[in-house]
């Protein structure tokens, strides 16, 4: 079956954008943007160390993929120079309308990571950081050229890919699941750890660590109502277990990588 255009993957993701119904609160209210933060953290706890957005202070930063802008607007807060690029509208204006409501500095482009440098300066940031997204696209290769070419000598690229050694990936193999919430995702690419060294190598980067984290736990149609019900076997098992189960099988793949 031949890959899904970047057309359709921006058509997907207009549709239903990430994390757009982590709220129920009127689209666009500060009380929304509060409660779709809260909701992403919870569920999603590994993020901020993994972000370490204090450590950007006065760093120029480029987030590839801001979607509704939440880690956007804690780079901004911690003093970054921030600039998101988003290849989806309605999520780059939420990002924008939040960015506005809560005073914050950014600049926030609509544009095609895979063909970045007609958006961005060559070699200008500090940090190149894109949590969930570029396995998202046709070309991951393409955005990982342009992300070697827009970072600084001495820069950090920071990056999630979906690991294909997970507890998630067995699942949906077994029919009992899907790559994101919303059905018909066109692209969800996944990644052994070696396949992971050798996309960096190829694209002028070394690894610095990758590590594994993240299992979602909850009854999903609880969830949907926003109830945090756990599976009963997650349920049973101790948190030391399950977090070590994190760490071996998690869906995350967090990488942290330099050029060259």
């Amino acid at each position: 079956m031949p890959e899904a255009s970047i057309e359709t993957v921006a058509e997907y993701w207009n549709r239903r954008p990430c994390n757009i119904r982590h709220s129920q609160a009127p689209i666009g209210s500060k009380t929304y943007f509060d409660e779709v933060e809260a909701r992403k953290y919870f569920v999603e706890p590994h993020i901020p160390a993994f972000a370490d957005f204090a450590r950007w202070n006065d760093k120029r930063v480029l987030e590839i993929g801001c979607g509704l802008g939440t880690d956007a607007v804690n780079f901004a807060r911690a003093g970054a120079e921030y600039t998101g690029v988003e290849l989806s509208e309605v999520s780059l204006d939420l990002a924008r309308q939040r960015f506005d409501l809560f005073n914050l500095n950014g600049t926030l482009i609509h544009a095609d990571a895979e063909h970045l440098d007609q958006h961005v300066r060559r070699a200008s940031f500090d940090l190149i950081y894109s949590f969930g997204v570029i396995h998202h696209t046709p070309n991951p290769d393409a955005i990982l050229r342009q992300a070697r070419r827009a970072i600084r000598p001495d820069g950090e690229l920071r990056l999630m890919l979906y690991a294909r050694d997970s507890w998630k990936d067995c699942m949906i193999e077994a029919g009992y699941d899907q790559p994101e919430a919303q059905s018909g995702c066109p692209i969800a690419h996944t990644y052994t750890q070696a396949e992971v060294r050798a996309l960096l190598r190829a694209n002028d980067f070394g690894a610095v660590s990758i590590t594994q984290d993240h299992i979602f736990p909850y009854v999903v149609e609880n969830y949907r109502a926003y109830e945090y019900v756990l599976q009963p076997w997650f349920a049973a098992m101790p948190q030391d277990m399950f977090r070590a189960l994190e760490r071996r099988f998690g869906w995350h793949m967090l990488i942290v990588a330099k050029p060259g």
